[in-house]
């Protein structure tokens, strides 16, 4: 177990958002994040991160669990190049990454074209693809992923397919928001739909469709 919520509940001013929300996450494993507008995704995801204090229960985190998150936010520096950012932000969370782990980072994501010039110049897809590459760079233990495939075409949305794939494998854990259900099940170890305040697992196979 990376990181469990017990009776985790929410308030947003004067509305509960939800209540009673206990969920283990465990290494190796993706958690697919599914509900409609309003249920509280990015509210657990943040509650998960640390960003947000639950309203009620309590969040276990494995000692020492690194913690990486891309949400509607990307965190970048349009003043500093692409390549600037990453390695601004590896400097951040202690880890002194190599140019040629830069390189590879940027490689991943398709914008090795794009290394020196400044995130500010760039397209919202790019820059979602840098704001993964940030994340990737790091190789968290617990990867947060709000809504990811925003703005990305599709060569580079099978980039971040094969990211997800390779942060399972090494044993990473990945909690996903996506709408996309019918397509994004399947990458799933199961799915945690949000509805009437309340949070349900369910099987991969039976959750296309769901909102």
């Amino acid at each position: 177990m990376l990181a469990r919520l017990e009776k985790v509940a929410h308030f947003y001013n004067s509305r509960l958002i939800f209540k009673d929300v206990s969920l283990a996450f465990g290494a190796g494993e993706i958690s697919l994040l599914t509900g409609a507008n309003g249920a509280g995704k990015s509210t657990l995801l943040k509650i998960l991160a640390g960003l947000v204090k639950p309203s009620n229960g309590r969040v276990v985190l494995q000692e020492d669990l690194t913690i990486g998150m891309v949400g509607h936010k990307s965190f970048l520096y349009p003043a500093m190049t692409a390549r600037e950012n990453l390695a601004f932000w590896a400097d951040m969370h202690g880890r002194i990454s190599s140019g040629q782990e830069i390189a590879e980072a940027l490689e991943r994501v398709n914008l090795s074209p794009f290394g020196d010039e400044k995130a500010g110049t760039f397209s919202r897809g790019m820059a979602q693809r840098l704001s993964l590459a940030r994340v990737f760079l790091l190789s968290p233990d617990l990867l947060l992923l709000d809504e990811p495939g925003t703005g990305l075409d599709s060569r580079s949305s099978a980039a971040l397919y094969a990211e997800i794939a390779h942060a399972k494998e090494r044993g990473a854990c990945v909690v996903w928001i996506s709408h996309a259900i019918e397509a994004d099940a399947a990458r799933a170890d199961r799915v945690i739909h949000l509805e009437d305040r309340q949070a349900t697992l369910l099987s991969p196979a039976t959750a296309g469709g769901e909102q």
